[in-house]
């Protein structure tokens, strides 16, 4: 008896190599697209570069693709210098494989705790407590300070405007980028730098009873070389636990 547990084509500093789709092959198994998936994203706005090192927590954001939404979650975020990364990121990068050559967006919300109601009445108090001074020096309560250049550019607001001069326009549409920061997905790392690859062995070959191959007896597929995938939180190591044990045991 053979079980085939090489894992996927991720991580291939730990030696992944990608041989267990070969073999599949070989043995007559269909292998389905490989992706890499739980990968950090390319973004084409040059100001990620800024960012670089900044995380946000407690953030809501939205992934869609040709103005469709696809995906969103709550949590975590980091800003590098090639795009954005964390917990949220790599989750939705699992749902992009099937919508590679649409357009698409991660849309993050700043301040998901507020409709853009309270939102616009929360700058509007922190405004009137710093009424004679600069734009750019009022924001430090709202924003972490890496990234009040970057929302200040996009507002299209002088950094050195008076807050006291600041229009109802002006302020709204500054309110509006807080809820809805868009950036342009371009791309994903790669299998170097991702956590899981998405496809594989075709699930339907494999007896999910015992793990063994529907097509040659006594030979065994477990963990990551099978077409089955998650978002972070445990999954994939649940998934490569319950089927090695499956196999393990038949």
């Amino acid at each position: 008896k053979v079980v085939v547990a090489t894992g996927g084509m991720s991580y291939q500093a730990t030696g992944s190599t990608g041989d267990g789709y070969d073999f599949a092959r070989k043995a007559g198994h269909k292998v389905t697209k490989l992706t890499p998936a739980l990968v950090p994203f390319e973004i084409k706005e040059d100001y990620c570069k800024q960012l670089m090192g900044l995380s946000l927590r407690n953030v809501a954001v939205t992934m869609t693709a040709d103005g469709k939404k696809i995906y969103d979650d709550f949590g975590e975020m980091l800003f590098t210098h090639f795009g954005i990364s964390g917990p949220v990121v790599l989750s939705a990068s699992s749902y992009i494989g099937k919508y590679q050559g649409k357009e698409l967006k991660f849309i993050i919300d700043l301040k998901p705790a507020l409709n853009k109601e309270q939102l616009d009445h929360r700058v509007l108090k922190d405004f009137n407590k710093t009424l004679n001074k600069d734009f750019v020096n009022s924001l430090d309560h709202l924003l972490p300070k890496k990234l009040i250049p970057v929302m200040i550019e996009l507002s299209g607001i002088p950094e050195h405007k008076k807050v006291n001069e600041i229009t109802k326009k002006e302020r709204e549409r500054f309110v509006s980028l807080l809820k809805h920061l868009e950036l342009t997905i371009t791309g994903v790392r790669g299998f170097k730098e991702a956590i899981i690859t998405q496809g594989g062995v075709n699930v339907k070959e494999i007896d999910p009873g015992t793990m063994e191959s529907k097509k040659i007896k006594g030979l065994y597929f477990a963990g990551e070389v099978l077409d089955l995938d998650a978002v972070t939180g445990g999954f994939n190591l649940q998934i490569a636990w319950s089927t090695g044990y499956l196999a393990g045991m038949n």
